[in-house]
């Protein structure tokens, strides 16, 4: 059997289009917060939205295999025509137990978090505000995990994608409204409206994904209901587990970037955050064609077709280097213009030049990790996706502390340090995964 491009694209195109809008939230709540009272200093809003959205990165992260764990069983039972409504259940049962959970313990989760965190009084006072506003969105924001990972396994990305739309939009437009007001109707809430606006949104999002489930996927409603009541099979337990594992070595990674980089000066500081948004960018694309390798990857093992799923493999890495070849063209010939339209400050742009070749790096690197990590996540081959960002996660900081003993104590070289480190992270996981595909086509297969 082969998969046409047709059916790779369906799946993919809405993905990338869905994470297109990702960015543009976190890029309004900043620009909110930088508009907001000017006698309290408008660089204290912006830290405050910062630091009370690294909180919930930190919160959230763990629990991103309420979407991958879900959507690899999902396509799986899919492709041997079985019932996946338990499925759902199971994982919509977690994602409110855990949301609840966070509420009740907000107060500790903040205390512990900044004891971590080191930021001015005044920050932490609004990332606090921020953070006890927002929390009540908790089981709204990890149900979305379950519905989206369960609607890719049911090879529909219609509807995440406008799920996406539907948070991302309301939430931009409501923050708006809330934080500066509505002419003739209220003054509005400043920088509470932030939060309150995240909270809205994401419960939309619920009450989407709740009703185009009841609607498109009658005949789940009832086993999902049962699910409830019944506890989860221990292979997904086990499956879980080893992708919370996986969670922790990704957020090892970005967190630390964060942190480093934190520490080069407020220059490179910002070159560093740009590069990172950058290269994300690639990833937002990328992920898409992931999306599709999970979805039919694991709909094919669940079949049983070999030559399905290899075909499913191949095609999901030819977009994947098209993809490739794209952004390699982009940041060639952008990459100085990119920079200089993310930022009007010329010496953050001047300073930028040395590493713009290090973005010609991620697409070639960073290809085979994303699109294995789909694979991987549909065949439900779990511990090789926990070993692979586990052994990354050693190689970025043993890259990184073993580079700086060789290199000036200057923030340029230290840079190139993280850069490399960053880089050698995303090739360990390239690398792992493509050893051990073989080994998945036997045990799967």
């Amino acid at each position: 059997m082969k998969v046409s491009s047709r059916e790779i694209l369906r799946l993919a195109i809405p993905s990338i289009f869905a994470n297109i809008t990702v960015p543009l939230v976190g890029m309004a709540d900043l620009f909110i917060a930088g508009h907001l009272e000017r006698d309290l200093g408008g660089a204290a809003f912006i830290g405050g939205i910062s630091v009370g959205t690294m909180l919930f990165d930190l919160l959230y992260w763990p629990f991103a295999f309420l979407r991958s764990g879900t959507g690899g069983l999902t396509a799986q039972a899919y492709g041997r025509g079985g019932e996946t409504g338990h499925i759902l259940g199971n994982a919509l049962r977690t994602a409110m137990l855990s949301g609840l959970l966070a509420i009740a313990l907000q107060w500790v989760v903040l205390e512990v978090v900044f004891l971590f965190v080191n930021c001015s009084e005044q920050v932490r006072t609004l990332a606090s505000v921020y953070f006890h506003i927002r929390i009540w969105a908790a089981p709204a924001t990890l149900s979305l995990f379950a519905f989206k990972g369960w609607f890719i396994g049911m090879q529909d990305s219609v509807r995440p994608m406008t799920s996406d739309l539907i948070v991302n939009i309301l939430n931009i437009v409501a923050s708006l409204a809330l934080a500066f007001g509505i002419p003739g109707v209220f003054d509005g809430l400043g920088f509470k409206g932030i939060a309150i606006g995240t909270v809205i949104a994401q419960w939309c999002g619920f009450l989407y994904c709740s009703a185009a489930l009841a609607r498109l996927y009658p005949s789940s409603v009832r086993p999902l209901l049962g699910a409830f009541k019944s506890r989860p099979a221990g292979g997904a337990s086990s499956l879980n587990r080893d992708l919370i594992l996986r969670s922790v070595g990704m957020m090892a990674v970005y967190i630390g970037f964060t942190v480093i980089s934190a520490g080069f000066g407020d220059t490179y500081l910002a070159v560093c955050s740009i590069l990172m948004k950058l290269l994300m960018l690639f990833s937002y694309f990328t992920d898409g064609f992931a999306y599709a390798a999970e979805a039919l990857s694991g709909r094919f093992i669940g079949a049983g077709s070999r030559d399905g799923f290899r075909s499913a493999v191949r095609g999901c890495f030819a977009w994947g280097g098209a993809v490739m070849l794209l952004f390699m063209c982009l940041y060639w010939f952008g990459g100085r213009w990119l920079f200089g339209l993310m930022t009007s400050d010329a010496t953050v742009v001047q300073a930028s030049t040395p590493f713009i070749a290090w973005m010609l790096i991620m697409p070639i690197i960073g290809c085979p990790a994303f699109v294995w990590d789909g694979v991987f996540i549909g065949a439900t081959f779990s511990k090789d996706l926990r070993d692979s960002t586990l052994w990354c996660a050693v190689a970025f900081f043993a890259v990184y502390y073993g580079g700086m003993k060789l290199v000036a104590n200057d923030s340029a070289s230290q840079v190139h340090v993280l850069m490399a480190a960053y880089f050698s992270h995303l090739a360990v996981r390239s690398i792992w995964l493509t050893i051990r595909y073989p080994s998945l086509l036997r045990r799967e297969l």
